[in-house]
C-alpha cells in the first residue's frame, strides 16, 4: 500500500510539473530569446534590450511602408504601420523566436515578434500594413503561413493593399513624379474634387471622394466629373 500511495504522490508532482512548465515553453526553447523593446523605429524594425545588451531586431518575412528611410519619402499607410507597432510593443516584454540563420548583413537580428503569445509580423500582415517580402533561404519557416494570411488582406482590399498596384512583389511601387510633384504643378479648378494620378506602370487612374485610396492619392490632375476625366485618358480605379 506504501508503494502505491508513493507512487500516486509522484504521479501527481510529475503532473504539477508539466502544467507549471507548459507556462513557459517558450523560455526554455532556445528558438526563443526574452527581450524588452525599448524603442520602435518604423513598422518592421524595432529597438530591444536583452540581458543588458541593445539590440536592432528586423522582423522576418515582412516589409512595412517607409517613415524613416533617408532618401525615400513617407509612403502611404507607413504611419499607420508604426504607430500600431509603438502602441502594441513599446516598453512591452516580447519573445523573439529565431530561425535558421540569425542576423542580416547590416548586424540586425532576424525575427518572429511575440506579444502575448501573438505573432506581431502576423498581425501586420493580417491588418493590410505589410507585405510579404525578403524571402530568403533558410529563414522561410512561416512563409505559406504568411502567404495565406496577405491574400485574405488582398481580397479584403485593406491597408496597402487599398491602392490598386502600390504594393507589389518588388516593394511599394510609388511614382516618384506622382511623389514630389508639387501642389503648384497640380492643376486644380475650385470645386473639382476628382484626383487623377499615373502609376509606376504608366497607368492613367482617377479617384474619387468615394475612392478608399482616395485621402492617400497624390493627385496629377483634377477633374469636376468623371466624365471629363474618361475623356482625359483616365479610368476609375480598381477596388
Amino acid at each position: 500500500m506504501k508503494g502505491k500511495r508513493k507512487l500516486k504522490k509522484w504521479i501527481v508532482v510529475v503532473i504539477i510539473l508539466l502544467l507549471t512548465s507548459g507556462c513557459s515553453l517558450h523560455q526554455n526553447d532556445s528558438r526563443f530569446i526574452a527581450a524588452e523593446v525599448i524603442r520602435v523605429v518604423d513598422g518592421d524594425t524595432i529597438n530591444v534590450q536583452i540581458n543588458g545588451e541593445k539590440e536592432t531586431v528586423r522582423l522576418l518575412l515582412i516589409d512595412t511602408p517607409e517613415t524613416v528611410h533617408p532618401t525615400k519619402p513617407v509612403q502611404p499607410f507607413g504611419p499607420e504601420a508604426s504607430s500600431f507597432v509603438k502602441e502594441l510593443l513599446n516598453g512591452a516584454n516580447v519573445q523573439l523566436e529565431m530561425d535558421i540563420g540569425e542576423r542580416d548583413k547590416y548586424g540586425r537580428l532576424l525575427a518572429y515578434v511575440y506579444i502575448d503569445d501573438k505573432m506581431v509580423n502576423e498581425m501586420l500582415l493580417e491588418k493590410g500594413l505589410a507585405r510579404l517580402a525578403y524571402v530568403f533561404e533558410p529563414n522561410t519557416k512561416y512563409v505559406d503561413d504568411f502567404s495565406t494570411i496577405q491574400k485574405q488582406a488582398q481580397q479584403q482590399g485593406i491597408g496597402i493593399w487599398s491602392i490598386e498596384n502600390y504594393a507589389t512583389d518588388q516593394g511599394f511601387a510609388e511614382n516618384e513624379i506622382q511623389v514630389n510633384r508639387t501642389d503648384e504643378t497640380v492643376k486644380a479648378t475650385e470645386g473639382c474634387t476628382i484626383k487623377g494620378n499615373i502609376n509606376y506602370k504608366g497607368e492613367k487612374i482617377y479617384h474619387t471622394e468615394e475612392s478608399s485610396s482616395y485621402k492617400v492619392t497624390k493627385p496629377e490632375e483634377m477633374f469636376c466629373s468623371e466624365a471629363e476625366a474618361i475623356s482625359a485618358g483616365y479610368r476609375a480605379v480598381k477596388r
